[in-house]
């Protein structure tokens, strides 16, 4: 059992509470998701199934959200859910000024991620210490904004909609929270959705099933791999060479054997850098190798059908 799901998030669920009961429904524990939603946040899922876990590291690793400001209010966790710090009247803007603040945030930029989040600080998760009251503070990251866009500006609620798209490690409550504080009236995140993360897209999701004891469950049709993995390039061996592979063992090949056709490699020369999909003789997936173009070696990175 190997591949993906999108599964839409529904509100009030943790990502772990998604994969737990995916675990009841397939009987596997090897099922792992690919960037951790609030409870509050709904939208794109992506979820590993058996051994696709493998390859959650190799997808695309920016993502895409659409979401909503409440200007005017500062709270403890930087969204509507945590306590009210203060409340202060929006200023009246037009809505060019309000594109001009959201331009400021774009590029490179550092962040600090909120006290109730899952950092590490001191061996322990920073929401663990804000939950008991503890002072301390974040040391900002480095992130990147590639776009964002504003939707809607309502002045009479001071409610901001915009897009965001960003890299890995982004927290948009975070990012509500600097805007308003740049507006000069604080802010906080209203409500959140993901439309897009690790290559996979709003379109894509399925609901999160359903799972009682009782009744024997649905199980959806998994994504194989190789529909997912289309970015990278891949090399199909011959039955003899399959039999070294599942050992383990390095293969002599040459370069014109690899396939750039779906790949974002353009440039076989570059290929010493990429990571291989490796295909058997009938195209299907077996493995992932680099290959050391010194040696003229393809090299096994992850075998899925080892042998003993």
């Amino acid at each position: 059992m190997i591949g993906f799901l999108v599964i839409d998030k529904p509100f009030g669920l943790t990502s772990h509470d998604c994969v737990n009961r995916l675990r009841k429904i397939y009987g596997i524990k090897r099922i792992g998701h690919g960037g951790t939603l609030d409870p509050a946040v709904t939208g794109v899922l992506p979820i590993a199934i058996g051994k696709a876990t493998r390859f959650l590291s190799l997808l695309p690793s920016t993502k895409k959200y659409e979401g909503t400001i409440q200007l005017g209010l500062r709270t403890a966790t930087d969204d509507l859910e945590g306590e009210i710090i203060s409340e202060e009247e929006w200023p009246q803007l037009e809505r060019k000024s309000i594109c001009n603040y959201l331009n400021e945030f774009k590029g490179t930029i550092k962040q600090c991620p909120p006290k109730f989040s899952s950092v590490h600080i001191d061996g322990e998760r920073a929401y663990k210490k804000a939950r008991q009251g503890d002072i301390f503070d974040l040391p900002p990251k480095q992130i990147t904004i590639h776009d964002i866009k504003l939707l809607r500006w309502d002045e009479a609620s001071g409610e901001i909609d915009l897009k965001v798209h960003c890299s890995s490690g982004t927290y948009i409550r975070a990012l509500a929270r600097d805007i308003g504080d740049r507006i000069g009236c604080g802010g906080s995140l209203a409500k959140l959705r993901r439309t897009e993360a690790l290559g996979f897209n709003i379109d894509q999701v399925i609901p999160l099933p359903a799972f009682e004891e009782s009744i024997k469950p649905e199980r959806p049709e998994l994504i194989p791999p190789l529909e997912v993995l289309t970015h990278l390039p891949s090399i199909k061996l011959s039955k003899e060479e399959e039999s070294f592979w599942c050992k383990g063992q390095s293969l002599e090949t040459s370069l014109d054997r690899f396939n750039l056709r779906l790949s974002s490699i353009k440039n076989k020369k570059d290929i010493s850098e990429q990571n291989i999909l490796v295909l058997d003789y009938e195209s299907k997936l077996i493995g992932l190798a680099k290959w050391n173009s010194e040696l003229l070696k393809l090299q096994p990175k992850i075998v899925l059908n080892a042998a003993g």
